[in-house]
């Protein structure tokens, strides 16, 4: 019987992605290339230019039968890139997305030298990782209610080499406290749950993402209203606070922000859609900047 080369098998796995029912796919032959390398345990470059005649390695059926079901991509790989880097990821954390790093761009251009950040919801770490790799002179703090989540931005801390820079913290925006004893901060950054409850999801994102960072009650505001009181005290004079929102949530969000006193800047991701918020205090009530 003739052995199954990596060619062969990676033919034969996009067409199995290609006709699943259901694949949230629709790059059927490059998720198939992806999770080769994977089971081959080299990159996709390495595997394109050397490996295309070996044999087929045994763990490559299961990786597909996962990435068939609909598991995403990235928890099937363990992995994901944001940013130009690779962060570990599993389902006790959101996928870090492309929209995000609009979010993260535009913080970047007002972090001062020797910035000190607080990430609420770090999640993965991805968004406090990336800034403090881009900023080097930068610290931070990253904080999550969960400690399967914080576990995960431990890992990616160890991976990006930022221990001595950032610190985490298990803490719950939703338990009286919480912010006590975290200081002031240049910059406080968060990507919380902003998805209402009765939205229609794609079966990738409602089956596998962990849904306590997606849903924030029935307008998907909830955690806004919770977190947006606390960002006075937790920036500093001359500071700001960065907030990734939902496309359609720029006017409830201002509105939000305007009612403690805060001057509100729109950050666009790449379609031109609303994705970010900048906060800044001590301009007026109700104040616009940009």
């Amino acid at each position: 019987m003739d052995i199954m080369s990596v060619a062969q098998a990676i033919r034969a796995g996009a067409e199995r992605l290609a006709h699943a029912g259901g694949t949230p796919s629709d790059t059927p032959r490059m998720d198939a290339e992806w999770l080769m390398a994977e089971a081959l345990g080299c990159d996709r470059s390495t595997m394109l230019l050397s490996r295309m005649n070996t044999p087929v390695p045994p763990r490559f059926e299961g990786l597909v039968e996962r990435r068939v079901s609909g598991e995403p991509l990235a928890y099937v790989l363990g992995q994901q890139s944001f940013f130009g880097r690779d962060f570990v990821v599993s389902s006790d954390v959101l996928i870090p997305r492309a929209d995000s790093e609009a979010v993260v761009a535009a913080a970047l251009q007002l972090l001062p030298a020797n910035a000190r950040i607080l990430d609420c919801g770090t999640g993965s770490g991805a968004l406090l990782l990336t800034l403090l790799s881009e900023a080097d002179s930068a610290t931070g703090i990253g904080i999550d209610s969960s400690p399967a989540a914080l576990d995960i931005a431990s890992t990616n801390i160890d991976r990006h080499a930022l221990n001595g820079r950032a610190e985490l913290r298990l803490a719950d925006w939703t338990k009286d406290g919480w912010a006590s004893t975290l200081g002031q901060f240049d910059m406080v950054i968060a990507n919380p749950p902003y998805v209402e409850t009765g939205a229609v999801l794609d079966a990738s994102v409602r089956d596998y993402e962990p849904h306590g960072a997606l849903f924030a009650g029935s307008d998907g505001l909830d955690d806004y209203r919770i977190l947006i009181p606390h960002l006075p005290a937790l920036v500093q004079p001359g500071g700001v606070a960065v907030l990734e929102i939902g496309w359609k949530q720029a006017d409830a969000v201002e509105d939000l922000c305007s009612a403690i006193g805060a001057s509100c800047e729109l950050v666009r991701d790449l379609a031109q859609r609303p994705r970010g918020m900048v906060l800044r205090f001590g301009l007026g009530k109700g104040a616009r900047v940009g």
